[in-house]
């Protein structure tokens, strides 16, 4: 009897200390989830403002129809890549970001090829969406920025002990970040 006594004590002990764990690692990854919603809601304003982009540039007389094509594709590829919150592995994460960054550069090859036709650099519509892109890409990475910090604050939780012990019971696996991109380690020529 007094050993059942000692057993119960025990696991009422090591339930406590489990429980506070379990919490704080479900409101983590709660904070994790809500993070990455903020981050697809920017990546969905740039692609909302494109279609609006494209067509402004259209109006511009023999504007490059490959240039054009290449930024609806890589829209296209880039919106159709949706990730559950609940599977933010590292290989999602890659697979999510190397289409937005295929985006991110047909966008680029848009805007400098625009620079080419002055009547669209006149063009108010454009450069008020130019503008606009402008500032969704700051605020993309603002949003990345803070769900790197949110995963690391996450990963170290589930990673420290006694917590690795209750995340493995409890299947709180580690999160993937955004990383650099390739070449970002390079600063770009620029030529006058």
């Amino acid at each position: 009897m007094k050993k059942l006594f000692f057993y119960l004590i025990g696991f009422v002990i090591l339930a406590s200390q489990s429980s506070c764990g379990y919490n704080t690692m479900v409101q983590k990854d709660e904070a994790v989830q809500g993070q990455w919603a903020n981050v697809e809601n920017s990546y969905q304003r740039r692609a909302d403002l494109i279609p609006n982009l494209v067509n402004t540039v259209k109006g511009a007389a023999n504007f490059e129809k490959e240039t054009l094509e290449a930024v609806i594709n890589a829209r296209s590829r880039a919106t159709s890549i949706q990730i559950s919150s609940d599977d933010l592995t590292p290989e999602n994460i890659e697979r999510f970001q190397q289409a937005q960054n295929q985006l991110s550069g047909a966008l680029s090859r848009l805007l400098a090829t625009a620079e080419a036709y002055p009547e669209l650099k006149a063009n108010n519509n454009f450069l008020e969406l130019q503008a606009e892109l402008s500032g969704t890409e700051n605020r993309i990475s603002t949003e990345r920025r803070k769900y790197n910090e949110m995963v690391q604050d996450y990963n170290t939780t589930v990673r420290s002990f006694p917590n690795n012990l209750m995340a493995g019971i409890y299947g709180f696996e580690r999160k993937g970040h955004f990383q650099a991109d390739p070449g970002a380690e390079r600063a770009p020529t620029v030529q006058f």
